[in-house]
């Protein structure tokens, strides 16, 4: 058996490992959009390290655009097998996929019609989407989904298991049982990793002993902040900016799992008489429609929701919440001067209305941005992570007046010491452990980590490089 890392290999984003068997069968393990503009990465998303048309099926750990974004590029190219996902991923994917090919289209025309007004306009011009809502629409056809904890066979000799990640609703650590030549190998592909004790979700199960192990890293050199700090350090963001500022808080957050994590911790201090009488806006169609999936999956529920449920009969709504859904309101909040809190995607603002929102808002020293989770370093929230004096927005450069936080507690990624929990069962099963989905700096520094726990074998692939096992 074969490992060809062929996305988010030193990098965050882009997940996609191809597995090609003895007999030649090939799975391939998630098929994500990189969602960045680093140099070498440019042709990434255009391009593959393998043929489309040989691959025999496809396992996806989840829904998120970063692990699933590019699965109607590979069907438009000539992927023709079986999409095998959980039932939630699948019902999300419908929506997060037809979501990324509109927001593709849109650019393309935006940026078209910009360069033709303005000569100067110098940002890098699309002539296509990288799909449409056609591919879309066949790529749906060929999910299968399937329940958490139970064996199913996608080809003889080999079973698969979905284990529930905790990481978005959906999302599954994935393991498989390859019978070649009368020995089995067990290899387990972590998805992303979610954290223990937070809300909504249940807590990362941990994937069954495996000989191979493939690991995400995202903040393999980091702690969070405690639940309790992050609840008042929120509100004090939150007083700061709409209060005594009368400014607006701007919150680039995923539409599916950040915003809807958000939106029930600010629920719960509603019914604490703890958040600050004004409104909030989610200014994302597609969380709505996610919200809406959410709530037709109580399997994926945490005990805590599931109680709460019962005194609190809609988690993700209370006085001062507006769902926006139409253009024209999404630019009268741009328009408007009073204090808000505006929570849209993308996470990591590089695309979506939370760009146009922080065009219009990044100048403006009353108003704050709050960036609540991970964002590729080349990513407008990823140089706002940074201490970036300016933006570059549609062309413009923006100065950076607002005021930039970071709430890295309400990530959907396990910290280095979740992730070595999420691990501690494979210290002695597995041979080898591959870091995947991180930074080279949170890769190198839990791969130590690792390695003084007892771990042996532990690697960090670089793009295309292939292994045997």
């Amino acid at each position: 058996m074969k490992i060809k890392f062929c996305g988010a290999a030193r990098e965050v984003t882009g997940s996609c490992h191809l597995l090609t068997l003895e007999n030649g069968y090939t799975i391939l393990l998630d098929c994500g959009l990189y969602q960045g503009h680093a140099e070498n990465m440019a042709d990434f998303n255009a391009t593959w390290l393998f043929d489309p048309k040989m691959i025999d099926c496809l396992i996806l750990s989840h829904a998120h655009i970063d692990h699933a974004g590019r699965i109607p590029k590979l069907v438009k190219d000539g992927f023709k097998g079986t999409i095998h996902a959980t039932h939630a991923t699948r019902s999300l994917a419908s929506i997060m996929l037809m979501d990324s090919a509109m927001i593709q289209e849109r650019e393309v025309a935006y940026q078209q019609k910009r360069a033709q007004k303005n000569r100067a306009y110098d940002d890098k011009p699309y002539e296509e989407p990288i799909y449409t809502r056609e591919d879309v629409q066949r790529t749906m056809e060929l999910f299968h989904s399937y329940p958490y904890d139970k064996w199913f066979n996608i080809s003889p000799g080999v079973q698969v298991m979905f284990r529930d990640a905790g990481h978005i609703l959906g999302s599954a650590s994935v393991s498989l049982l390859v019978k070649e030549d009368n020995k089995t190998t067990r290899l387990g592909f972590s998805g992303d990793v979610g954290r223990p004790n937070r809300p909504i979700l249940r807590d990362p199960q941990a994937m069954p002993e495996a000989d191979y192990v493939i690991c995400e890293s995202t903040y393999g050199d980091k702690e969070h902040e405690s639940a309790p700090q992050e609840t008042g350090h929120l509100v004090d963001i939150i007083r700061e900016t709409c209060l005594e500022k009368r400014g607006k808080l701007l919150i680039p957050a995923f539409s599916v799992g950040r915003t809807q994590e958000i939106v029930y911790i600010l629920n719960q201090l509603a019914n604490e008489d703890l958040l600050p009488r004004i409104p909030v806006y989610i200014d994302s169609p597609l969380a709505i429609n996610a919200t809406d999936i959410f709530s037709s999956h109580p399997e994926c529920f945490d005990d805590e929701l599931t109680e709460y449920i019962i005194d609190d009969e809609n988690p993700f709504g209370f006085n001062g919440l507006h769902y926006i859904r139409k253009t024209e309101d999404s630019k009268k909040l741009n328009q408007s001067d009073e204090a808000c809190i505006i929570i849209a995607s993308s996470g990591m603002a590089n695309a979506g209305r939370i760009k146009h929102h922080l065009y219009h808002g990044v100048d403006d020293p009353s108003n704050t941005v709050l960036i609540v989770g991970y964002a590729a370093p080349d990513t407008p929230a990823g140089r706002l992570r940074d201490g970036a004096e300016e933006l570059k927005l549609f062309g413009d450069w923006k100065p950076v007046k607002a005021r930039v936080e970071i709430m890295d507690s309400f990530s959907a990624h396990a910290d280095r010491l979740e992730l070595l929990e999420f691990l501690k069962n494979q210290r002695n099963s597995a041979k080898k452990v591959f870091l995947v989905h991180g930074d080279p700096e949170a890769q190198d520094a839990f791969k130590g980590m690792l390695s003084k726990y007892g771990f042996v074998g532990v690697h960090a692939p670089e793009l295309g490089e292939e292994i045997t096992l």
